[in-house]
């Protein structure tokens, strides 16, 4: 239980002070696949659960390989229901990361279901998260002021809505869904579009104003394209993900297998 407390302090604080690190994202349930990322240095794994089939149970098993390891692991649910959301918190999820966050009030509902009383109203049980009952007090205790909340904004709504979103003191950071916001704006995956670009630095502006960190993902992450993303005021990188790495390997080979195949 100590670790874990530690591991979420350490990752708070450096999200409240808005340091710079490094993430990558989980979207396949084998826990080899995270062990091995896990050793790479990440400051935090989030498992990609919305746009993945990994569920509740393999999901536990990639929280169990990262803390292991020594890191963080957030997970992704699909959805903002507490039935997506408490049985991960009960698998010893560190934090949670909650998509498409629009409103104020969907904050709220989200913060009712995360936190404990008299924050919250998250219910009080028994589960790998307390230890299976030997932590039960010091988890209970430390949950509301260690674990992390992050919010990925979206939509064009989300950017609006901002300054209201970020007035809540529970949340830790934010993600920037270039994708989804480009979608939101009518030039769906014109990611280098100026309307994208401008609502991205409302968002990125608005962190600052808050305290809160900021980041988003890289799909071919390099050191060029990093150093952009910190110069455009991101805290955070989340540099890809183990299917991109396959995608961008098999794409190689595809490649080399053609070339190979026309001589």
């Amino acid at each position: 239980m100590k670790g874990q407390i530690e591991r979420q302090k350490k990752l708070k604080e450096a999200l409240r002070n808005r340091k710079k690190l490094f993430a990558s994202w989980i979207s396949y349930s084998h826990p080899s696949i995270t062990e091995t990322f896990a050793k790479a240095g990440f400051d935090f794994i989030a498992i990609d659960m919305e746009h993945s089939t990994i569920n509740q149970s393999e999901a536990q098993r990639i929280i169990a390989a990262c803390q292991f390891e020594g890191v963080p692991c957030l997970p992704r649910p699909v959805s903002h229901s507490n039935d997506t959301i408490k049985p991960l918190l009960e698998s010893g999820a560190d934090g949670i990361l909650i998509q498409m966050v629009n409103s104020a009030k969907e904050v709220s509902k989200l913060i009712s279901d995360i936190k404990y009383p008299p924050v919250g109203k998250r219910s009080y049980g028994v589960s790998r998260a307390q230890g299976y009952g030997f932590d039960f007090k010091n988890y209970i205790t430390n949950w509301n002021k260690r674990s992390i909340f992050m919010v990925q904004i979206e939509s064009l709504e989300g950017v609006n809505n901002i300054d209201e979103i970020l007035s809540f003191d529970q949340i830790d950071g934010v993600m920037i869904g270039p994708y989804d916001i480009s979608g939101s704006l009518g030039v769906p995956g014109e990611l280098n579009h100026p309307k994208v670009v401008e609502a991205s630095k409302k968002v990125i502006k608005a962190c600052e104003k808050f305290g809160k960190s900021c980041g988003t993902q890289l799909n071919n992450p390099n050191k060029q394209n990093i150093d952009e993303l910190f110069g455009m005021g991101y805290t955070y990188a989340i540099l890809g993900s183990d299917l991109f790495v396959l995608w961008k390997w098999a794409d190689k080979m595809q490649k080399i297998i053609t070339d190979f195949r026309k001589n």
